[in-house]
């Protein structure tokens, strides 16, 4: 059963042609890469005065980039640099679906395993974003973990609970407010051993170790990687509750009940309802604890205005767990209805189900799922990660200079490319989107690729010389580096003039990439066209995608 797990999670790892999150890229791989090959993009996160990001994740990388660079694969195959982290990744995906047969167990019994087994596998969510290099999909995986060693009742021996400790110790070390869940977890657990009050001190006692003991060694390991001292964790957890997080977007307090459940769980959402209705009605202890970690993680996480669906994802193999406990009482219900019926006719119907105590019509419903899997891991957005493929099929001396013409962070970077020639500043350069770092009001703050694409034809006016450069010099100032003197210059335009154009000077490159949309905008194709550039490359759906991303990608190449 766990290797059928072990083969999806790394098949779709392998297979997943598309763009979903930035993070994916500029927070797990470009670090690695920069850190093994000495070039790559490093975000604000990483390069400002206070680092927010620790290295542990990104460490997962390392060993798969080493390899392939001490064996000397990595200029004759570069696409051994993709596959290499996305089998780790897969591997660890596949520690979700595992071990959520033991909770399974443990909170239901074992007549719901091979049912939440089968739901896990078969999600759309999963399929999305589980075997992906983000954090929060190995948040999940080690959430998950640590939920089956949970002492779901008082008499599990404390070995088990260290397990438990330990590896939510290392989600929070992942991803720090995954501390959520396990506040209220362990908050809960300490109460339920109130009458047991040697057990209540050893709860404190491991807790507060292991927790002190990861702490301590997330700190040392992104001291020495920051060569100084980095409390990543606790500016993490700082800036994430300030007015910079709102930078990337707000949502209102219903988000994650109006839009993140309904697309985590899809096919399965009204199971999951029907799982929780019974946890209550029928006053089951177990489910209902696992209902109240949910609601208290809804509650606190929509409090913060900056949402996104990936930051429940650590909640849905609980919310897997209900759907299969829906599933089998309406298998069940269904089964005691057709006693009466003829024996063929009652053979038959369970035949239909695959051995899975399913309904033959509720299969159908969850099975819908799967072409939207396929779609997600074959075909959504996959122009942003094959102009990626194009341009590492260059031969170096066609490949000068490379500029970026989209909202930041589009695409892949040189993890995906891994052409040290573009590593000088200047030759592979794309608009920044730096947050407003340092400021007491930035409500009216723009960042480069506002102004750009406020006006892009001004913009290439202003900042671009008038003519192009055929030896295509690289660009003395393409983009902003988050720095002490990135953020001194932000309080003096806030003090001054307010003006958010920072003075960037780009030279016109070899070949640029955007999106179609941008084609749409008044006089820029005609710009193109004059300065001597032609489409020489078309990538994904034209329909896809939102705002300045829609269009399909696109490479127009200067021809003269």
């Amino acid at each position: 059963m766990a290797s059928l797990a072990l083969v999806l999670r790394v098949a779709i790892a392998l297979s997943t042609q598309g763009f979903f999150q930035p993070d994916e890229y500029f927070q797990a791989l470009e670090p690695a890469h920069h850190y093994v090959f000495g070039y790559g993009h490093l975000t604000w996160e990483w390069v400002s005065p206070v680092p927010l990001r620790s290295i542990i994740y990104p460490a997962l990388n390392m060993p798969p980039f080493w390899i392939i660079k001490t064996l000397g694969l990595d200029a004759r195959y570069p696409e051994l640099l993709i596959a290499g982290p996305r089998i780790v990744h897969g591997l660890l995906a596949a520690i979700t679906d595992i071990w959520i047969r033991e909770i399974t167990r443990q909170v239901l019994n074992d007549a719901f395993v091979p049912t939440a087994y089968f739901v896990s596998l078969t999600s759309l969510f999963h399929s999305l974003s589980l075997s992906r290099s983000m954090s929060n999909s190995l948040e999940t995986s080690l959430t998950t973990a640590a939920l089956s060693y949970y002492p779901w009742n008082n008499a599990q021996s404390m070995t088990r609970t260290r397990m438990c400790i330990v590896f939510a110790a290392l989600a929070c070390a992942i991803r720090p407010t995954n501390a959520i869940i396990w506040v209220y977890m362990f908050g809960l657990l300490f109460l339920r051993l109130g009458h047991r009050p040697s057990r209540g001190s050893s709860l404190i006692r491991d807790c507060c170790v292991i927790g002190t003991g990861t702490i301590l060694a997330v700190f040392a390991l992104d001291s020495a990687f920051y060569g100084r001292p980095a409390l990543s964790l606790l500016n993490f957890l700082r800036v994430n509750a300030s007015p910079v997080s709102l930078f990337y977007g707000s949502s209102p307090w219903h988000y994650y009940l109006s839009q993140a459940l309904p697309i985590l769980c899809s096919t399965s959402l009204p199971f999951v309802l029907h799982g929780m209705l019974l946890a209550v009605k029928n006053d089951e202890k177990k489910p209902k604890t696992m209902l109240g970690c949910i609601f208290w993680t809804l509650t606190v996480f929509s409090f913060v205005g900056h949402k996104e669906w990936r930051f429940l994802h650590p909640l849905l193999p609980m919310l897997h767990i209900f759907a299969s406990r829906s599933l089998v009482e309406l298998y069940h219900r269904s089964a005691k209805s057709e006693v009466k019926a003829p024996r063929e006719k009652r053979k038959n119907a369970i035949a239909k189900t695959f051995s899975l105590p399913i309904r033959t019509r509720d299969l159908c419903l969850l099975l819908l799922a799967v072409p939207a899997s396929i779609y997600v891991v074959f075909f959504h957005c996959v122009g942003q990660i094959k102009v990626m493929s194009y341009l590492r099929s260059l031969p170096p001396e066609n490949l000068t200079s490379v500029g970026f013409l989209t909202p930041c962070h589009s695409t892949p970077w040189q993890a995906y490319l891994h052409r040290p020639e573009l590593a000088a500043p200047g030759r592979m350069w794309a608009l920044g989107c730096e947050p407003p770092l340092g400021l007491q009001h930035p409500i009216d703050y723009k960042d480069q690729t506002d102004i750009f694409f406020e006006a892009p034809l001004e913009y290439m006016r202003t900042h671009f010389p008038s003519r192009v450069d055929t030896s295509y010099p690289p660009s003395a100032f393409a983009s902003s580096v988050p720095n002490v003197t990135f953020v001194e210059t932000l309080q003096v335009v806030e003090q001054s003039s307010r003006s958010w154009d920072l003075g960037w000077r780009h030279e016109w490159p070899q070949y640029i990439v955007l999106f179609g949309a941008l084609l749409r905008e008044p006089g820029v194709l005609d710009l193109f066209q004059n300065q001597g550039y032609e489409e020489v490359w078309k990538g994904g759906f034209e329909w896809e995608g939102e705002g300045q991303r829609r269009g399909a990608v696109r490479i127009w190449k200067h021809i003269g």
